[in-house]
């Protein structure tokens, strides 16, 4: 190998585990918020398992789906924590 790409290969390596980091710290800024999301609108799968993909959601609000939003703003939205939403669904 040359020294270049040795460099050009180190370079890489150091980029991409600043993006990989910036990306952690993000979603620790973050929460999942159950019973928020719109029909078609869902960030994941849903606690039920009936689908593993995003905006596959049938209809608003569903308490087993759920949107990523600002750490600690799922309450004022109305939204449950993962428990509380598999307390609901378990109420159906």
């Amino acid at each position: 190998m040359t020294q270049r790409l040795i460099a050009s290969t180190a370079l890489a390596s150091v980029l991409a585990l600043g993006l990989a980091g910036h990306a952690a710290a993000q979603d620790k800024a973050k929460e999942k918020c159950y019973g928020i999301a719109k029909a078609g609108q869902n960030d994941c799968a849903n606690l039920s398992g009936s689908h593993s993909c995003a905006g596959q959601s049938k209809t608003d609000k569903s308490p087993d789906e759920w949107k990523y939003v600002a750490k600690g703003t799922c309450k004022d939205m109305g939204g449950l924590s993962a428990d509380e939403a598999k307390k609901a669904g378990a109420k159906k």
